[in-house]
């Protein structure tokens, strides 16, 4: 399964809009996507949500910077690079990734932090999450 886990990589470093045509050869047609916004099933779920990225983002791609794959199933980490309103912006996260026997993926889970990467942009109310953030973290050492 590493090969496969190598193809799912490549298939997400070169994603471009034409790549939906293809999603079929990389989900499962009951696969299951959860990130933070979203918790889908299908893959007319999995190609929807995708292409509202294509429609809303500019320039997004992914760099897989590691891959941890046991059997059928895989964790990868990654940035997501992409130009909102003009600005450079990056997620960096981790997917756990679950094929079935034929390959496909059924599960794909993403973990990243959307307050720290999202929210906390957002004027009044990333004051708010820094504020908390502050009062909830270990106090730095003197």
């Amino acid at each position: 399964m590493l090969t496969r886990f190598s193809e799912i990589a490549q298939w997400f470093e070169t994603f471009t809009p034409a790549s939906l045509a293809r999603v079929e050869d990389i989900y499962a047609s009951d696969a299951v996507f959860i990130d933070p916004f979203n918790h889908l099933k299908g893959l007319a779920s999995v190609r929807a949500v995708y292409q509202h990225m294509f429609d809303t983002l500019e320039q997004p791609r992914f760099v897989i910077t590691t891959t941890v794959s046991n059997g059928h199933q895989a964790f990868m980490t990654w940035d997501f690079l992409f130009k909102c309103r003009g600005q450079a912006q990056q997620l960096s996260g981790c997917t756990q990734f679950e094929l079935n026997d034929q390959g496909l993926i059924v599960l794909h889970r993403d973990y990243w932090d959307a307050a720290q990467q999202v929210y906390e942009k957002i004027p009044l109310l990333g004051s708010v999450l820094r504020m908390i953030r502050r009062k909830l973290s270990l106090p730095a050492e003197k």
